[in-house]
């Protein structure tokens, strides 16, 4: 049974990855100030918040440019929320809504294909075959790989990835060369446990995680 109520986020950047919601109002968006931040470009700074009223959570839209949908039904304004309601925002961010009376479902890193290479994202470790990456990816490292594990093979383009590296800075001062240097610096530390090239570059378009098994 959980204490408080969870957000999980099935899809997304983040997916996977979970949050209480241990603060009134609970805010969601791109902002760094935002207890949840979505690194996604079409959510609004300050997308939805979440506040709890005679003991009912409540789902506020605040006037976000790409909305927000509520079991698949746009929502305007404030909805009441009920326990696996599942919010959409800007459509390409799914989240679940855990109330205090439900089990937390397994997470959803564990129904994905397994792959040679396993992230963590509570420990932060790096586990490839039976072998964990000591010592640690450096806090940049680890931000960059996560994005490329929960993109689950698709491509991240640099806009995305300087947002998830460098979240709130809106990529001022970083440049392509930061971006290519970090993720050699990250192909590096993965050769250590395997030659196998994990991280591929897209020309004109990012780079992806080749994660199949081999």
């Amino acid at each position: 049974m959980n204490e408080k109520p969870v957000i999980v986020a099935s899809e997304g950047e983040l997916a996977g990855q979970q949050w209480a919601i241990d603060s009134d109002p609970f805010l969601i968006g791109r902002g760094g100030d935002c207890n949840i931040v979505l690194p996604e470009r079409q959510v609004s700074r300050h997308h939805v918040k979440i506040t709890r009223e005679d003991g009912q959570f409540i789902l506020h839209d605040l006037g976000s440019k790409n909305g927000t949908h509520l079991n698949g039904v746009q929502i305007s304004g404030s909805v009441p929320l009920h326990d696996g309601d599942e919010i959409t925002i800007a459509l390409c961010v799914k989240m679940l809504f855990v109330g205090t009376d439900a089990t937390l479902p397994l997470t959803f890193e564990e129904v994905r294909p397994a792959g040679n290479l396993v992230l963590d994202n509570e420990q932060r470790t790096v586990t490839i075959g039976n072998e964990s990456l000591s010592p640690p990816l450096s806090l940049a490292q680890f931000r960059l790989l996560q994005a490329l594990y929960e993109a689950d093979g698709a491509v991240v383009d640099r806009d995305a990835i300087v947002e998830a590296v460098w979240p709130g800075t809106g990529g001022i001062g970083v440049t392509e060369q930061a971006i290519d240097a970090l993720v050699r610096r990250l192909r590096d530390r993965l050769a250590e446990l395997d030659d196998y090239e994990y991280v591929v570059t897209v020309r004109g378009h990012g780079f992806r995680l080749e994660n199949e098994p081999h």
